[in-house]
Protein backbone atom coordinates (compact mmCIF):
# COMPACT_ATOMS: atom_id res chain seq x y z
CA UNK A 1 0.00 0.00 0.00
CA UNK A 2 6.24 9.35 0.95
CA UNK A 3 3.97 9.43 3.86
CA UNK A 4 1.80 12.59 3.67
CA UNK A 5 -1.51 13.22 5.37
CA UNK A 6 -4.36 13.61 2.96
CA UNK A 7 -6.05 16.94 2.34
CA UNK A 8 -9.36 17.35 4.13
CA UNK A 9 -11.31 18.02 0.95
CA UNK A 10 -11.23 14.35 -0.05
CA UNK A 11 -14.41 12.65 1.12
CA UNK A 12 -14.64 9.28 2.80
CA UNK A 13 -16.78 8.15 -0.12
CA UNK A 14 -14.07 8.95 -2.66
CA UNK A 15 -11.44 7.14 -0.65
CA UNK A 16 -13.67 4.08 -0.23
CA UNK A 17 -14.27 3.88 -3.97
CA UNK A 18 -10.61 4.31 -4.77
CA UNK A 19 -9.14 1.85 -2.29
CA UNK A 20 -10.69 -1.30 -3.80
CA UNK A 21 -7.90 -3.71 -4.25
CA UNK A 22 -8.37 -2.41 -6.13
CA UNK A 23 6.18 -27.85 -4.94
CA UNK A 24 8.53 -30.03 -4.24
CA UNK A 25 11.80 -31.05 -5.95
CA UNK A 26 12.08 -32.57 -9.40
CA UNK A 27 11.50 -36.29 -9.74
CA UNK A 28 14.11 -38.61 -11.21
CA UNK A 29 13.46 -39.42 -14.85
CA UNK A 30 12.72 -43.06 -14.10
CA UNK A 31 10.23 -42.04 -11.40
CA UNK A 32 8.16 -39.50 -13.29
CA UNK A 33 4.71 -39.18 -11.79
CA UNK A 34 1.63 -39.75 -13.98
CA UNK A 35 0.92 -36.58 -15.95
CA UNK A 36 4.48 -35.26 -15.70
CA UNK A 37 4.78 -35.08 -19.48
CA UNK A 38 1.55 -33.10 -19.64
CA UNK A 39 2.81 -30.66 -17.02
CA UNK A 40 6.12 -30.23 -18.84
CA UNK A 41 4.26 -29.41 -22.06
CA UNK A 42 2.08 -26.76 -20.38
CA UNK A 43 4.03 -23.52 -20.52
CA UNK A 44 1.55 -20.66 -20.80
CA UNK A 45 1.24 -18.12 -17.95
CA UNK A 46 -2.01 -16.56 -16.71
CA UNK A 47 -2.04 -13.75 -14.11
CA UNK A 48 -5.27 -13.50 -12.10
CA UNK A 49 -6.42 -11.46 -9.15
CA UNK A 50 -7.02 -8.00 -7.74
CA UNK A 51 -5.20 -4.68 -7.87
CA UNK A 52 -2.13 -6.00 -6.07
CA UNK A 53 -1.59 -8.19 -9.13
CA UNK A 54 -2.85 -5.74 -11.75
CA UNK A 55 -0.31 -3.20 -10.50
CA UNK A 56 -2.43 -0.33 -9.19
CA UNK A 57 -0.06 2.11 -7.55
CA UNK A 58 2.84 1.38 -9.90
CA UNK A 59 1.76 3.63 -12.77
CA UNK A 60 2.23 3.04 -16.53
CA UNK A 61 -1.25 1.56 -16.99
CA UNK A 62 -2.30 0.03 -20.28
CA UNK A 63 -5.02 2.22 -21.76
CA UNK A 64 -7.02 -0.73 -23.01
CA UNK A 65 -7.25 -2.16 -19.49
CA UNK A 66 -9.57 0.67 -18.44
CA UNK A 67 -10.70 0.59 -14.82
CA UNK A 68 -8.77 -2.65 -14.24
CA UNK A 69 -5.60 -0.52 -14.33
CA UNK A 70 -3.15 -3.19 -15.45
CA UNK A 71 0.36 -1.81 -15.19
CA UNK A 72 3.40 -2.37 -17.39
CA UNK A 73 5.37 -2.26 -14.10
CA UNK A 74 3.38 -5.03 -12.41
CA UNK A 75 5.11 -8.24 -11.39
CA UNK A 76 3.21 -10.42 -13.94
CA UNK A 77 4.39 -8.25 -16.83
CA UNK A 78 7.94 -8.06 -15.48
CA UNK A 79 8.08 -11.84 -15.01
CA UNK A 80 6.69 -12.54 -18.47
CA UNK A 81 9.22 -10.18 -20.07
CA UNK A 82 12.09 -11.94 -18.33
CA UNK A 83 10.93 -15.53 -18.92
CA UNK A 84 9.07 -15.38 -22.26
CA UNK A 85 6.35 -17.98 -21.59
CA UNK A 86 4.72 -19.54 -24.64
CA UNK A 87 1.65 -17.38 -23.94
CA UNK A 88 0.76 -14.70 -21.41
CA UNK A 89 -2.75 -13.65 -20.37
CA UNK A 90 -3.13 -10.81 -17.89
CA UNK A 91 -6.68 -10.66 -16.51
CA UNK A 92 -6.05 -9.34 -12.97
CA UNK A 93 -8.27 -6.34 -12.30
CA UNK A 94 -8.50 -3.54 -9.75
CA UNK A 95 -11.32 -4.10 -7.29
CA UNK A 96 -11.71 -7.80 -8.06
CA UNK A 97 -13.32 -10.08 -5.51
CA UNK A 98 -13.39 -13.86 -5.61
CA UNK A 99 -16.68 -13.78 -7.52
CA UNK A 100 -15.18 -11.47 -10.13
CA UNK A 101 -12.29 -13.85 -10.69
CA UNK A 102 -14.76 -16.70 -11.20
CA UNK A 103 -17.02 -14.77 -13.55
CA UNK A 104 -14.54 -12.76 -15.58
CA UNK A 105 -10.91 -13.82 -15.32
CA UNK A 106 -10.62 -17.57 -15.92
CA UNK A 107 -11.23 -17.59 -19.67
CA UNK A 108 -7.57 -17.91 -20.71
CA UNK A 109 -6.98 -20.99 -18.51
CA UNK A 110 -6.68 -24.27 -20.40
CA UNK A 111 -4.69 -27.49 -20.63
CA UNK A 112 -1.69 -25.56 -21.95
CA UNK A 113 -1.49 -23.27 -18.91
CA UNK A 114 1.64 -24.15 -17.01
CA UNK A 115 1.75 -21.28 -14.51
CA UNK A 116 -0.89 -19.22 -12.71
CA UNK A 117 -0.46 -16.37 -10.23
CA UNK A 118 -3.24 -14.93 -8.10
CA UNK A 119 -3.85 -12.52 -5.22
CA UNK A 120 -7.47 -12.23 -4.09
CA UNK A 121 -9.52 -11.98 -0.92
CA UNK A 122 -8.78 -8.49 0.36
CA UNK A 123 -11.76 -6.91 -1.33
CA UNK A 124 -14.06 -9.68 -0.14
CA UNK A 125 -12.96 -8.90 3.41
CA UNK A 126 -13.75 -5.18 3.02
CA UNK A 127 -10.29 -3.69 2.51
CA UNK A 128 -11.58 -0.37 1.18
CA UNK A 129 -14.19 0.24 3.85
CA UNK A 130 -11.83 -0.84 6.62
CA UNK A 131 -9.10 1.55 5.58
CA UNK A 132 -11.58 4.40 5.05
CA UNK A 133 -13.00 3.83 8.53
CA UNK A 134 -9.52 3.86 10.04
CA UNK A 135 -8.42 7.00 8.15
CA UNK A 136 -11.49 9.10 8.97
CA UNK A 137 -12.46 7.83 12.43
CA UNK A 138 -11.00 7.20 15.86
CA UNK A 139 -9.37 4.11 17.28
CA UNK A 140 -12.59 2.52 18.52
CA UNK A 141 -14.37 2.68 15.16
CA UNK A 142 -11.27 1.49 13.34
CA UNK A 143 -10.72 -1.50 15.62
CA UNK A 144 -14.39 -2.41 15.43
CA UNK A 145 -14.33 -2.45 11.63
CA UNK A 146 -11.15 -4.53 11.66
CA UNK A 147 -12.86 -7.04 13.97
CA UNK A 148 -15.69 -7.33 11.42
CA UNK A 149 -13.21 -7.96 8.64
CA UNK A 150 -11.41 -10.59 10.67
CA UNK A 151 -14.66 -12.39 11.40
CA UNK A 152 -15.38 -12.53 7.67
CA UNK A 153 -11.86 -13.75 6.95
CA UNK A 154 -12.26 -16.59 9.44
CA UNK A 155 -15.84 -17.59 8.69
CA UNK A 156 -16.65 -16.85 5.05
CA UNK A 157 -13.51 -16.21 3.04
CA UNK A 158 -12.16 -19.79 3.17
CA UNK A 159 -15.18 -21.07 1.24
CA UNK A 160 -14.91 -18.27 -1.31
CA UNK A 161 -11.23 -19.05 -1.88
CA UNK A 162 -12.04 -22.75 -2.25
CA UNK A 163 -14.41 -21.95 -5.12
CA UNK A 164 -11.74 -19.97 -6.95
CA UNK A 165 -8.94 -22.47 -6.37
CA UNK A 166 -11.13 -25.42 -7.41
CA UNK A 167 -12.14 -23.62 -10.61
CA UNK A 168 -8.51 -22.89 -11.47
CA UNK A 169 -7.54 -26.52 -10.95
CA UNK A 170 -10.46 -27.74 -13.06
CA UNK A 171 -9.68 -25.44 -16.00
CA UNK A 172 -5.87 -25.71 -15.84
CA UNK A 173 -5.08 -29.14 -14.34
CA UNK A 174 -1.42 -29.04 -15.38
CA UNK A 175 -0.70 -25.58 -13.97
CA UNK A 176 1.63 -24.72 -11.12
CA UNK A 177 -0.42 -22.19 -9.15
CA UNK A 178 1.27 -19.51 -7.03
CA UNK A 179 -0.97 -17.75 -4.52
CA UNK A 180 0.49 -14.48 -3.27
CA UNK A 181 -0.49 -12.85 0.01
CA UNK A 182 -0.68 -9.24 1.15
CA UNK A 183 2.08 -7.23 2.85
CA UNK A 184 1.90 -5.72 6.30
CA UNK A 185 1.23 -2.03 5.80
CA UNK A 186 3.23 -0.44 8.61
CA UNK A 187 6.57 -0.57 10.34
CA UNK A 188 5.57 -0.23 13.96
CA UNK A 189 7.58 2.28 15.95
CA UNK A 190 8.73 3.78 12.68
CA UNK A 191 9.22 7.33 11.54
CA UNK A 192 5.66 8.39 10.78
CA UNK A 193 4.58 11.74 12.17
CA UNK A 194 0.82 12.19 12.28
CA UNK A 195 -1.61 9.99 10.42
CA UNK A 196 -3.00 6.81 11.95
CA UNK A 197 -2.31 5.98 15.58
CA UNK A 198 0.09 3.19 16.48
CA UNK A 199 -2.88 1.19 17.81
CA UNK A 200 -4.57 1.39 14.41
CA UNK A 201 -1.37 0.47 12.58
CA UNK A 202 -0.81 -2.55 14.79
CA UNK A 203 -4.38 -3.78 14.29
CA UNK A 204 -4.14 -3.32 10.51
CA UNK A 205 -0.90 -5.32 10.41
CA UNK A 206 -2.48 -8.07 12.49
CA UNK A 207 -5.41 -8.24 10.09
CA UNK A 208 -3.02 -8.56 7.16
CA UNK A 209 -1.28 -11.44 8.91
CA UNK A 210 -4.66 -13.03 9.57
CA UNK A 211 -5.82 -12.98 5.96
CA UNK A 212 -2.41 -14.25 4.83
CA UNK A 213 -2.67 -17.20 7.24
CA UNK A 214 -6.10 -18.12 5.90
CA UNK A 215 -5.01 -17.75 2.26
CA UNK A 216 -1.89 -19.85 2.85
CA UNK A 217 -3.93 -22.66 4.42
CA UNK A 218 -6.48 -22.76 1.62
CA UNK A 219 -3.70 -22.67 -1.01
CA UNK A 220 -1.87 -25.56 0.65
CA UNK A 221 -5.03 -27.65 0.87
CA UNK A 222 -5.46 -27.29 -2.90
CA UNK A 223 -1.86 -28.25 -3.58
CA UNK A 224 -0.89 -24.71 -4.57
CA UNK A 225 2.25 -22.78 -3.62
CA UNK A 226 1.83 -19.87 -1.22
CA UNK A 227 4.25 -16.95 -1.61
CA UNK A 228 4.84 -14.84 1.52
CA UNK A 229 5.32 -11.28 0.33
CA UNK A 230 6.47 -10.09 3.76
CA UNK A 231 9.84 -11.75 3.19
CA UNK A 232 10.76 -8.95 0.79
CA UNK A 233 8.60 -6.10 2.11
CA UNK A 234 10.17 -6.21 5.57
CA UNK A 235 11.93 -2.87 6.00
CA UNK A 236 9.88 -1.28 3.21
CA UNK A 237 6.53 -0.80 4.95
CA UNK A 238 4.94 2.58 5.53
CA UNK A 239 6.83 4.48 8.26
CA UNK A 240 10.05 2.66 7.33
CA UNK A 241 11.64 5.58 5.51
CA UNK A 242 11.90 3.47 2.34
CA UNK A 243 8.29 2.49 1.69
CA UNK A 244 7.30 0.25 -1.20
CA UNK A 245 3.67 1.11 -0.49
CA UNK A 246 1.75 4.31 -1.04
CA UNK A 247 0.03 5.91 1.92
CA UNK A 248 -3.04 8.06 1.27
CA UNK A 249 -1.99 9.54 -2.04
CA UNK A 250 -3.03 11.32 -5.21
CA UNK A 251 -4.60 9.84 -7.23
CA UNK A 252 -6.52 8.29 -4.38
CA UNK A 253 -6.96 4.93 -6.09
CA UNK A 254 -3.23 4.31 -5.60
CA UNK A 255 -3.52 4.63 -1.80
CA UNK A 256 -2.29 1.62 0.18
CA UNK A 257 -1.00 -0.18 -2.90
CA UNK A 258 2.54 -1.18 -3.88
CA UNK A 259 4.45 1.39 -5.91
CA UNK A 260 6.71 0.43 -8.82
CA UNK A 261 9.55 -0.49 -6.44
CA UNK A 262 7.15 -2.70 -4.49
CA UNK A 263 6.22 -4.57 -7.65
CA UNK A 264 9.80 -5.00 -8.91
CA UNK A 265 11.62 -5.34 -5.59
CA UNK A 266 8.88 -6.92 -3.49
CA UNK A 267 6.52 -9.00 -5.59
CA UNK A 268 8.71 -10.01 -8.55
CA UNK A 269 11.46 -11.86 -6.64
CA UNK A 270 8.96 -13.68 -4.42
CA UNK A 271 6.93 -14.79 -7.44
CA UNK A 272 10.03 -15.71 -9.41
CA UNK A 273 11.25 -17.91 -6.56
CA UNK A 274 7.86 -19.60 -6.18
CA UNK A 275 7.25 -20.06 -9.91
Amino acid sequence: MKLSWFVSSVSAFALTAALALGAGGAAHAEERAPGAERRAAATGYVALGDSYSSGVGAGSYYGESGACKRSAKSYPVLWAAAHTPSSFAFTACSGARTGDVLSGQLGPLNAGTGLVSISVGGNDAGFADTMTTCVFNGDSACLGRIDQARAYISGTLPGQLDKVYSAIKAKAPAAHVVVIGYPRFYRLGGGCIGGLSEKKRSAINAAADHIDTVIAKRAADHGFTYADINTTFAGHELCSGKPWLNSVALPVDESYHPNAAGQSGGYLPVFTSAA
